[in-house]
């Protein structure tokens, strides 16, 4: 018996939605339940073939644990080793090389407060002052701030100039930053991709209130459309997560992606609709048990993306 888990905190739609149908789509050999932990061993497997990771991003015990079953042959879907390696400012860096898909124009800032255990000498090698005319003439105004590596539109400023800055960026505390060029859209889509080959583009309107976001209807021609989800899978591949969202905000018939480092993307059934979350619940059903199939105990069943990949392989140079 192959068991598939999930992992998930306060969620309670998507997890036993997504259990019930696997079981329900009754697998010889195949069934799925909610991840149990009652002891951690190096080197020991926790008995699943396939575990759904929705939430080591908020519990590092979680995280280590996860490492430890993907090392003992668990395919685990996102990857651990990856998730911890990846951020935002570095998924633009790709993005704007070898990717080839369309961002908009950000750099990075360094924390107001400096992290703990550093005093102003760890930071010989820092210009001072930093160069932020030549920042703001890069980016324009308005702009957004936003944290490299954050998520759930937690500590998002938008700003209209550096007056506002100073005074957002105080909030920030030990929080590495990104400023970040405003895209002022006439569309908005935000796309879910299960296992870098099946994508949902969902309309979507960010300046709606939160359960009112999907609520959205952009008047697009299918060549956008179709641009957008070869966009998706593209990005996906290169950073090889099985289950992401991607976000773009269309300027000019341009897509430009706004966001794709979320690798425990809403599935709420009150926040997503009955619609999206049946196909996210149908296809994260599907290709669970796919993986599942794939699986062969005591190797390395994760995904790599491209990235990695040609790295490894000796192929990645920026831009090649």
């Amino acid at each position: 018996m192959k068991k598939i888990g999930i992992l998930y905190g306060r969620e309670r739609s998507f997890p036993p939605a997504v259990i019930q149908r696997i079981n329900h789509k009754n697998i010889d050999g195949i069934r799925a339940e909610p991840v149990k932990i009652d002891k951690v061993g190096q080197g020991l497997n926790p008995g699943y073939a396939v575990i759904i990771d929705r939430i080591s991003q908020d519990v590092p015990f979680y995280r280590a644990m996860l490492k430890n079953a993907a090392a003992t042959g668990t395919a685990v879907i996102n990857n651990p080793f990856w998730w911890s390696a990846d951020e935002k400012f570095f998924n633009n860096v790709l993005s704007v090389g070898p990717v080839g898909v369309p961002v908009p124009k950000t750099v990075l800032l360094p924390s107001n407060t400096h992290p703990d255990d550093t005093t102003d000498e760890s930071f010989t090698n820092m210009a001072y002052p930093l160069d932020w005319q030549g920042m703001f003439d890069y980016i324009g105004w308005p702009a957004f701030m936003k944290p490299h590596a954050g998520g759930g539109w937690k500590s998002v400023y938008k700003l209209n100039n550096a007056e506002e800055l100073w005074k957002a960026h105080k909030e920030t505390g030990q929080l590495v930053m990104m400023l970040q060029e405003s895209i002022e859209f006439t569309s908005y889509f935000r796309c879910y991709c299960i296992g870098r080959k099946h994508v949902k583009i969902m309309h979507y309107e960010p300046r709606n209130e939160f359960l009112e976001r999907y609520n959205a209807n952009f008047d697009v021609s299918q060549e956008l459309l179709d641009t957008i989800r070869d966009y998706v899978i593209k990005l996906n591949e290169w950073l090889g997560y099985d289950f992401n969202t991607v976000e773009f905000a269309v300027r000019d018939g341009i897509p430009y992606a706004i966001d794709f480092c979320n690798p425990a993307p809403d599935a709420d059934k009150f926040s997503v609709g009955e619609e999206n979350f049946e196909w996210v619940i149908e296809t994260a059903a599907s290709y669970a048990i796919e993986r599942a199939q794939q699986q062969e105990p005591g190797k390395n069943n994760l995904t790599w993306g491209e990235y990695i990949r040609q790295s490894v392989g000796g192929g990645y140079a920026f831009g090649k």
